[in-house]
């Protein structure tokens, strides 16, 4: 009789999971199960691909969140990001966030080449980026957290919005605020995942001003460390460097921790939009103080603001595609 009530459960219950997936479910019709029996080893086989990825180097880890959030902040998280030129579409990657920047699109293509060979047409280039982000984020010590899954892929890109909707190095405080709020985001997620710049590298070209020029006067941004000015005007000289890396954790660049929030109290935040998280609001301030004095807060905040930014706009059902490679549309949809 056991297994003939647990089937009957699961009879009953299985069409309110999915009722609640499309009305109202926390993640708007995403959910962590959704490839359980579609493609069992979806979430093994991006692991194991990001880890190697990882091993060869570090900073590729960064390079994945990365993606994951500029994906997301363009059209919701359709995996529009990763579709090249082609006839009809403007390429996401040549826009001035992107442009000789964002990378990590031959590890996403290693991963989606292992997926269509598991599981032919089924696993999403959108939920790609989701699990990569995850996963990326586990492997240099950071936070972990179920993915709900789900997306569909986009049938287009927006240059336009690519260059409008991320948030730049150099925007006010405000501005980045409004641009987290059209997503539906909060200032807790401004800061929260302002700490993903725990890890990776940033272009000389994203600091510069703050080094010479910060506000029109011909002077170094007074919140700036001058020690840590110095170091920095060594590699990134008044003009040309652009592509001049510097760590944006001088710390520790390479793990996943909330130093980045130690170094904006003491005046090493790199970027113009990670100091002013402590300059230019109370509430802001307050949080870099609160996940600096204790990681726990941070991890957690992190997690939760990663799920929710997975959730922007997604494409779900029968909306968009499944593409059998991440940097074309399947076929011809003019």
């Amino acid at each position: 009789m056991g297994g003939r009530l647990v089937l009957l459960v699961a009879c009953l219950v299985a069409p309110l999971l999915l009722a609640g997936a499309a009305h109202g479910h926390p993640w708007g019709g995403l959910f962590p199960q959704f490839y359980d029996h579609s493609c069992p080893r979806a979430k093994e086989i991006v692991r194991s691909v990001v880890a190697r990825a990882v091993a060869r180097e570090t900073r590729m880890a960064a390079s994945l969140v990365r993606l994951h959030f500029h994906d997301c902040f363009v059209k919701g998280c359709d995996a529009s990001v990763l579709l090249d030129n082609s006839t009809g579409i403007v390429s996401e990657k040549g826009s001035n966030p992107n442009k000789n920047s964002l990378r990590g699109f031959e590890v996403v293509d290693e991963i989606k080449a292992a997926l269509e060979a598991a599981c032919p047409g089924t696993v999403s280039c959108a939920d790609v980026l989701a699990l990569a982000a995850r996963d990326s984020t586990v492997l240099v010590g950071g936070p972990s957290w179920d993915v709900p899954l789900g997306r569909r892929d986009s049938l287009g890109a927006s240059i336009q919005g690519s260059n409008n909707d991320i948030p730049a190095p150099n925007n006010t405080l405000p501005t980045i605020v409004t641009k987290f709020k059209r997503q539906g985001l909060d200032v807790v997620d401004v800061v929260a995942l302002s700490g993903a710049h725990t890890i990776g590298l940033s272009r000389c070209t994203s600091f510069r001003q703050r080094l010479y020029n910060q506000t029109g006067n011909g002077a170094a941004d007074a919140t700036l460390d001058v020690s840590y000015a110095a170091r920095l005007r060594q590699g990134c000289p008044r003009s040309g460097g652009d592509g001049n890396l510097f760590p944006l954790d001088l710390a520790t660049p390479a793990r996943f921790d909330n130093l980045y929030f130690k170094n904006i109290l003491g005046g090493r935040g790199l970027l113009s939009s990670d100091e002013v998280l402590l300059t230019k609001s109370a509430e802001t301030a307050a949080l870099v103080k609160a996940y600096a004095a204790d990681v726990d807060l941070f991890f957690r905040h992190f997690a939760q603001s990663m799920v929710k930014m997975g959730n922007i706009s997604p494409l779900t059902g029968a909306q968009g595609e499944v593409r059998k490679n991440c940097r074309r549309l399947n076929g011809n949809h003019y």
